[in-house]
């Protein structure tokens, strides 16, 4: 079953509307709708704003009142089967007598899967995967934590040219520009999880908060979690009031991404030392590599990484470059080199 030009066009407005700034990124997938009239034109829109909300499609229903009937929905995820905090949306579509649904993405999460089915039970005619891809992307750690059952990892490090973090002396400020910590403060407000060691809060005594260009907290502040087993001194920051904090009482990547997604976290941004780094690297539960390289030389200090027993270079973890991009201050010289790479393949 094929879709028309109006449904296309309408596709790609659900998706505009899905990714609506101030939406949340998680826990709930951002979603667009548009209902059309069969003649085409834009009956009402509607998009998730935010989880125990109404959904896009309820949304859009509501707007639209009677002129529903007989209408096509175009939306950017199959309409969920389930009772949560909101109703099926499956079932609003029905009661609404819409003729058409056209769907991007499948709903893959197992307690919402099951809509098209519904849909076509009742007589609707329903078409999927229509800017599937695009969809996705729009969900891309949302769609990954549902299908991994754990959730995207982020390890974000800075470095010099020669592959320091930090002095012989420990001393690390500033191995970063300004710019490249403006930019960092932008990717922790697009994770839902930061994540560090126990070490790491003993001896660097992190906040761990978004902060903007004046270097005040904003409003949406993801969690702060800090992992292994022993315990911690009350005065830390990170157990100040400006977000919230779990302290993951394990040494187990796998295990703390375990309790983290039990928790609806779907984004984790590692910013922990060199052993955390490790630890998951080894475990191969690192997604994606962020790494600010600056232009200058130590010759000696700490590396981002702990040995990972890598003795010969056919052995290296082999890393996908995907993003370059230079982040230069004012005055030309307070410059670090982005790069963004996907996870690193196993080893075997």
């Amino acid at each position: 079953m094929t879709t028309s030009e109006a449904e296309r066009a309408a596709m790609r407005r659900a998706l505009e509307l899905a990714v609506t700034p101030g939406v949340p990124l998680g826990p709930n997938p951002r979603v667009g709708c548009v209902l059309l009239a069969p003649d085409g034109t834009t009956i009402a829109e509607g998009f998730h704003r935010k989880a125990g909300g109404p959904h896009a499609e309820v949304v859009a229903l509501a707007e639209a009142g009677e002129a529903a009937r007989g209408a096509t929905a175009v939306v950017t995820l199959e309409p969920c089967n389930h009772t949560g905090r909101t109703g099926p949306c499956s079932e609003a579509l029905i009661a609404a007598d819409v003729r058409r649904v056209v769907f991007a993405q499948p709903d893959i999460n197992p307690v919402a899967i099951g809509g098209a089915g519904r849909l076509r039970e009742a007589g609707i005619e329903v078409v999927g995967g229509e800017m599937a891809d695009e969809a996705r992307a729009i969900n891309r750690t949302w769609t990954f934590a549902i299908a991994h059952r754990r959730p995207f990892v982020t390890w974000k490090f800075a470095t010099t040219l020669d592959g320091r973090s930090a002095a012989a002396d420990g001393t690390s400020r500033w191995v970063s520009s300004r710019a490249a910590r403006l930019d960092t403060h932008r990717l922790r407000s697009l994770c839902d999880t930061m994540l560090v060691g126990t070490q790491t809060v003993e001896v660097d005594d992190p906040e761990l908060t978004v902060r903007d260009e004046l270097d005040e907290p904003v409003e949406f502040q993801p969690l702060r979690a800090v992992m292994g087993l022993r315990d911690l001194p009350a005065d830390r920051r990170i157990f100040n009031d400006r977000a919230e904090t779990i302290h993951l009482r394990t040494r187990d990547p796998e295990a703390a991404l375990g309790q983290l997604f039990e928790l609806d976290r779907q984004h984790v941004f590692l910013e922990g030392g060199p052993t955390l780094a490790r630890a998951f690297l080894e475990a191969g539960l690192v997604d994606e590599v962020v790494a600010y390289v600056a232009p200058m030389l130590l010759g000696a200090g700490s590396s981002a990484v702990a040995d990972l027993g890598i003795h010969t270079i056919a052995d290296a973890l082999h890393l996908h470059v995907t993003d370059v991009t230079v982040l230069q201050g004012h005055d030309g010289e307070d410059t670090n080199v982005r790069l963004t790479m996907s996870r690193p393949s196993r080893r075997s």
